[in-house]
Formats: structure tokens, sequence, C-alpha cells
């Protein structure tokens, strides 16, 4: 799920506009019925009226929470490193959208060397857009609640079906899995799995629903997509959250 580091700057206009033309593409065709790899589409996925996806310069795709009228949360490594983000969706027209982004903010405990190094990082990120988002998105309501091993969320977001496909990248969809160890020996991660289900290319950033409250972002898959997957609690990093925001004049939904 981990988006690339892209390369520098001065071909992120370009290398953005390429990214939508491909959106074009991928997107036309039905994908599998079985989606986010073991998921679902449809009405009954929570989120999909804020819930986007953010692109970054280098080609790479993630999903991110719309969490104020113009502000969207995301993965960090969707940041990090890269030149340039436009957040994307599609208008009443079906045509489709990228907004600019005029501010970024990572978080500061964020470490793009963690899994290889075994320490901590908080994988999350905050983009400002330059204008609001359309009416149609309504941010997220956030939660500090703390999983239960044993408990039942959905993991949604634009991910593929499979791994390496970006064909089926792009449509919004949703899967049920089990946490199974809700905190990680720093209290800041949550650990899901399900037989045949799990994230993908693509779905870092997206939400993690305990009932409609967004409880946690998606960050990571372990060995394959459809895997173990982890997300980062947003209760621990409420304060980030909520300083970040006040800091562009919003604040979130808890």
């Amino acid at each position: 799920m981990r988006a690339p580091n892209p390369s520098a700057a001065p071909a992120a206009r370009h290398t953005l506009r390429a990214a939508t033309l491909a959106l074009l593409l991928i997107a036309a065709p039905a994908p599998p019925a079985g989606a986010i790899v073991g998921g679902r589409e449809g009405a009954e996925v929570p989120g999909a009226a804020s819930t986007v996806m953010v692109l970054t310069s280098g080609g790479g795709v993630c999903s991110g929470v719309v969490v104020a009228p113009d502000a969207v949360l995301t993965a960090g490594h969707c940041v990090a490193g890269v030149g340039e983000n436009r957040v994307h969706y599609r208008d009443a027209a079906d045509r489709p959208v990228l907004a600019e982004v005029a501010a970024r903010s990572l978080h500061p405990a964020y470490d793009g060397d963690a899994i290889r190094g075994r320490t901590r990082s908080i994988d999350l990120a905050l983009l400002r857009t330059r204008e609001p988002l359309p009416g149609r998105f309504v941010p997220a309501t956030l939660s500090a609640a703390m999983p239960r091993a044993g408990q039942s969320v959905t993991l949604a977001g634009y991910g593929a079906v499979r791994g390496n496909d970006r064909r089926s990248i792009g449509r919004y969809r949703g899967a049920a899995l089990t946490v199974i160890e809700p905190y990680g020996p720093s209290r800041i991660l949550v650990w899901m799995q399900a037989a045949g289900a799990g994230g993908c290319q693509g779905d870092s950033g997206g939400p993690i629903f305990e009932d409609a409250a967004v409880m946690a972002l998606a960050a990571w898959v372990k060995d394959a997509c459809g895997g173990l997957t982890q997300g980062i609690l947003l209760g621990p990093q409420r304060g980030w959250i909520d300083r970040t925001l006040a800091g562009w004049g919003l604040a979130a939904r808890w």
C-alpha cells in the first residue's frame, strides 16, 4: 500500500496530468465483484461522501479522508518525499477533477524507514486544498475509541482488487475485517485481517470505520495485497490533528 517516493518537483504537473489520464483509463471497465481484495462496492460501504483519492507527483495513488471542507487526512508516506500532491474526485458530470493543494503537514513522528528499522512511526499527513471541496463531500466523524480484539471494523478505499492491478484502482470499496491485535507495543496501531480480504495498492490513507466513525487510517499490508492490514489509530494523534487544523482555521468532527 505504500505510495512510491517519486522524482523531483519540476516534473510534478506533467506527471499529475498523466496520472489523471491513467485514472480515466482504469476507471472505465467494471471491476470484479469481489473488491478492495475480498470486499464490495455499493451504498452499504460507509464513507463514500467523505473519502477521496490522493495522487502523488510520481504517479502514486492513495486514499484520503475529508476532515473539513478543505482538508484531507491521509497516510504520511503518500506525502513524504513527494514533490506535489493533488486531491482527485469526480464532479457531478463524472469528469475527473484534480484539486490543488495549498498546504501539507506531515506528522512530526513519521519515519519513512520505520519498517526496516523496526522503529515507531506515525504514518499520517494532512493536506489543505486551495479551494473547498464540493458540498457533496461531508467531513467524516473521527473516533478516538480504542478497538477491541475480535471487533469487526470496515476498511474502505480506492485501491486495487489484487496486487499490481492498476486498472482496478479508482472505485470506492470496503471490506469487513477483524481486529486481531488492537494497539501494538506503543498503542498507536490496529492490526486487522480476514480470510481473503485486506488492503492493496491505493488503499493507504483509507478510512477504517468503527460503525460510522473513522477510528484509524490504513497504512500497510504484510507480505501481499489482502494480507494482514495495519492502521494508524486516530485517538492517540488527536492533539496533532486538532492543532494542525486549528492553524488553518479549521476543526475536525470528533
